[in-house]
């Protein structure tokens, strides 16, 4: 590696460590850290600095916080939590398992997963506060669900790896490559619930935010609680019917009701989750560096030439899998993919067990407060107790980047059960 991709690489190292033990906004040590690696080492300008800039990302976070913060206040949540209690039958830690089978629902059909777990996450979150359920075991098993449907023959993530895949020469079966997620997310749900048990997290400790008295009590839905729920089903025809964006589909809901109750309309305003605005922002805007220099490819052709087949497809699932911890997973599936080719060609390793494994190390990681899926999760959180699901998603976060890549490569890729 030259310098100019070690510098940027140990500054995103120190970034991590400095937002570990102090709490400060990774985002926007990444954003100035974009200016300064962009500008003073790389030559760029500033608009070259933020064309990676993830606008559509930002408009999802600030839309779905916008109206959801609407929805908590007019104590829609709420009933839609109590829906949730009575479905279970006061089986509360059945709940997890539920919203994991209601997110692989909606991303097996074609739902974007970032788009089914800002679908899913405020009501999700808003019942492990009531229940005492801890909100990163009920994140987690949100994304994981998510994760799980997420490579379907009619998902979005799916049909991207087929098509990569065949294009490069090795096609896959789409149906194992389903299977396999849905398996691995399942079991990563399981050895999740064996963690929190273990460290005694299954129920949280955490004290609860006092009530304002002016929410309205949990019971029959009437007036703006209607009118939300309407919204809120119409958000899920818009997104999922006709796959219009989630981040202006849930902004103009958030401004019909703003209208409904304007009086209001500076708390809600507040309610947008900013940190996480900036969190998310100013990381993709830096890794959007890293990959710009070559430090990604470069990571990955040096494990090509380690040449054991077997240990370089271990290899890249853990290079791809911290990768897409802070980067995109989509941009690099669609990068890495096209590098499992002289693998596959020069040993006997399964086409579809390989891409599989590559794929599920990219996505499971995406519990990462970094990456949009997580950053959803921390927007959720309680005001008062964001910064703690932050600190305890990413060290959560740090174990499945340690783990997963192992698991799926060990699953899938030695046992060519696909």
């Amino acid at each position: 590696m030259t310098y100019i991709q070690i510098i940027p690489l140990v500054i995103l190292v120190v970034m991590f460590v400095v937002a570990t033990r102090w709490p400060l906004n990774i985002g926007v040590m990444g954003l100035v850290a974009s200016f300064g690696v962009g500008y003073f080492l790389l030559g760029l300008s500033d608009k070259e600095i933020l064309a990676e800039f993830p606008a559509s990302i930002v408009l999802t976070i600030i839309g779905v916080t916008y109206f959801f913060s609407m929805a908590q206040r007019n104590g829609t949540i709420g009933i839609i939590v109590q829906g949730c209690v009575r479905m279970v039958r006061g089986k509360t830690m059945l709940l997890p398992w539920v919203f994991f089978l209601m997110a692989a629902a909606l991303t097996s059909l074609g739902t974007f997963s970032p788009a089914a777990i800002a679908l899913l996450a405020p009501a999700a979150i808003g019942f492990a506060y009531e229940s005492r359920i801890h909100p990163v075991m009920m994140g987690a098993f949100i994304i994981n669900g998510a994760h799980a449907g997420g490579f379907s023959p009619l998902s979005v993530a799916g049909v991207l790896v087929h098509d990569i895949s065949l294009k490069n020469g090795f096609p896959i079966s789409q149906g194992s490559l389903f299977s396999a997620s849905f398996a691995l997310n399942l079991v990563l749900s399981v050895l999740t619930i064996v963690l929190f048990a273990l460290f005694g997290k299954l129920r949280d400790g955490a004290p609860r935010q006092h009530v304002d008295t002016d929410t309205p009590p949990v019971g029959r839905p009437h007036g703006q609680q209607i009118i939300t729920l309407v919204l809120i089903a119409v958000m899920l025809v818009a997104t999922l019917g006709f796959h219009l964006p989630i981040g202006f589909v849930a902004l103009s809901a958030g401004l019909l009701l703003a209208f409904i109750n304007i009086q209001e309309h500076k708390t809600f305003i507040g309610g947008i989750s900013w940190s996480t605005v900036l969190l998310v922002a100013g990381m993709i805007t830096y890794v959007s560096l890293l990959e710009h220099v070559g430090v990604i490819d470069t990571l990955a052709q040096q494990a090509l030439a380690l040449g054991a087949p077997l240990l370089v497809a271990l290899v890249l699932c853990y290079v791809i899998g911290v990768g897409s911890a802070f980067a995109s997973s989509t941009a690099l599936l669609t990068a890495f993919i096209p590098l499992a080719g002289p693998l596959l060609a020069t040993s006997s390793l399964s086409a579809s067990g390989t891409v599989a494994a590559l794929a599920i190390a990219a996505t499971v990681v995406d519990v990462s407060p970094f990456s949009t899926d997580g950053a959803l999760v921390v927007a959720n959180a309680r005001d008062d107790d964001r910064q703690r699901v932050y600190r305890q998603l990413m060290f959560y976060a740090g174990g499945v980047v340690l783990v997963a890549p192992a698991l799926a490569w060990a699953l899938l890729i030695p046992t060519g059960i696909i």
